[in-house]
């Protein structure tokens, strides 16, 4: 179900996606070699709780951390563990908040160290393609509108879609409808409204898009083991505007590639 928001709601989503924010700007400072990822969780989760506001993924169907850290191979869902950080990996961070009765939700790939070329580009073109469908986002097109950007884009560069995983509405709950895959034909879909706040989030990857699920029942990797990109911005539709709710600002403050 599909769930309009008012212009008090998205005032609070805002607010939310505030906290989010800068929460992954502490996270960004500290991604280097030799960094636990379950560092990073401790570090996101004290801020956003001493910000008065909730870690959304914590608990969420028995998930069992602040964030969503995926390394490498790892698309989406990697828990935070021991394992430390090395040179040429790239993570990606996922993180929500729930605040004021509200969720927000966003995500950055990073890279680690010196990371081959070509996994610098697939960071480049998911991060691109993310603005790409956030451009289709308005008042009267269609969810399909914003997945067919996307997946045109990517796919003319040569790097596969994840059809399984797809972005979200979000508010109350963390995830509402509608679906919003990274694939799709123009004018197909949901028809997008004011009042909307969805979650877009390209899940790119350098080879297969084919992906498989670990024992852990959570950790969704490629079936190929290449590596894989996400990035993820909430947003907010109006009649006459989309507005980006989350921001990536604090973040690129600390890392430059």
């Amino acid at each position: 179900m599909i769930h309009y928001k008012s212009s008090e709601e998205v005032q609070k989503i805002r607010e939310s996606a505030d906290i989010l924010g800068r929460a992954h700007g502490e996270v960004a400072k500290n991604i280097r070699e030799g960094v636990k990822t379950s560092f990073l969780d401790k570090i996101a989760e004290e801020f956003i709780r001493d910000h008065g506001a909730v870690p959304s993924f914590k608990g969420y169907n028995g998930f069992p951390a602040s964030l969503c850290i995926s390394v490498n191979e790892v698309v989406v869902h990697g828990f935070p563990s021991e394992y430390e950080l090395k040179d040429g990996d790239i993570i990606s961070v996922d993180c929500g908040v729930f605040h004021q009765g509200f969720h927000s939700d966003s995500a950055y790939t990073y890279p680690v160290g010196e990371v081959s070329p070509s996994v610098l580009a697939l960071l480049k073109a998911t991060r691109d393609s993310l603005y790409l469908g956030i451009e289709q986002a308005i008042s009267g097109n269609r969810v399909g509108d914003i997945g067919h950007a996307i997946q045109k884009f990517v796919e003319a560069k040569g790097y596969t879609v994840v059809r399984e995983l797809v972005g979200h509405g979000l508010g109350k709950s963390l995830h509402e409808g509608p679906e919003v895959p990274n694939y799709g034909k123009k004018g197909s879909g949901p028809l997008l409204k004011e009042g909307m706040v969805i979650a877009i989030e390209p899940m790119i990857n350098l080879g297969t898009r084919n992906i498989v699920q670990e024992r852990d029942g959570w950790t969704i990797r490629t079936a190929d083991r290449k590596p894989s990109a996400h990035y993820e911005h909430t947003v907010a539709i109006f009649e006459d505007r989309t507005e980006v709710l989350t921001t990536h600002k604090y973040i690129e403050e600390n890392i430059k590639f």
